[in-house]
């Protein structure tokens, strides 16, 4: 049986100043069965997000990263992904939209060897949806994965998706961009990985307090799915 000791959760940031500290805070106050390994990666925020967990940093309860300049989410992983040590990973979003408690949801199942990759699903209601063309969007992405993989996966985008970091490093991931999601998606199944999907909470942000996803993220998606399952990269 494989011991796994150290989970990695990293955190990319992007003028997240009014949630980052919170979200932090949220994830240390989480009961789990692993020690954690948490990654901060500032992405060039220009409003000051770091500061809010600086002391963190210095008290060694965090590593923080900075990009001099923003790159993108995409980037922001890697960056991260090049640093981690834990023997399991995974990425938490800093603007208080999943909650850090379900990571023990996603755990479960890998502890108990019944697959190398957990991704944790939303389920979008009235109270939970961002707008009707956010939740339609999502479930095209799901189709277009399940149907270029011959697999069935409901929710290509969640930020809640957990492996070994072995795995995760071995998907040699390039995008810089929210197409992060699609990519590893599609090069976990086109390596033949069957992703466990197992039940989220989950609140969308609107617009106003800082939603980022935009139209042309989601064509970008497919896009990257339709050349990892055509090219394989």
């Amino acid at each position: 049986m494989t011991q796994f000791e150290l989970l990695t959760v990293i955190i990319p940031v992007y003028n997240e100043h009014a949630t980052l500290r919170a979200s932090v805070e949220r994830l240390f106050k989480t009961q789990l069965p692993l020690r954690l390994e948490v990654l901060v990666i500032d992405d060039g925020s220009t409003d000051g997000s770091a500061e809010t967990i600086a002391d963190l940093a210095e008290e060694g309860a965090l590593r923080l990263i900075r990009h001099p300049r923003n790159r993108g989410k995409g980037a922001a992983i890697r960056s991260g992904l090049a640093c981690a040590t834990g023997d399991l990973l995974t990425v938490l979003d800093a603007d208080l939209e999943y909650h850090p408690a379900d990571f023990q949801s996603l755990l479960t199942p890998i502890l108990g060897e019944e697959t190398r990759v957990v991704y944790g699903t939303r389920e979008f209601g009235a109270h939970t949806a961002y707008s009707f063309w956010y939740v339609i969007g999502n479930k095209v992405l799901g189709l277009w994965a399940s149907f270029l993989f011959n697999a069935w996966i409901s929710d290509v985008e969640t930020c809640l998706k957990m492996a070994e970091s072995s795995l995760w490093r071995s998907l040699l991931l390039r995008s810089d961009g929210f197409g992060i999601e699609a990519e590893v998606t599609a090069k976990l199944l086109k390596s033949g990985e069957r992703i466990y999907e197992v039940p989220i909470r989950y609140k969308a942000r609107s617009r106003a307090e800082g939603k980022k996803l935009q139209f042309i993220d989601g064509l970008i998606a497919l896009w990257i799915m339709l050349r990892v399952r055509l090219l394989g990269r």
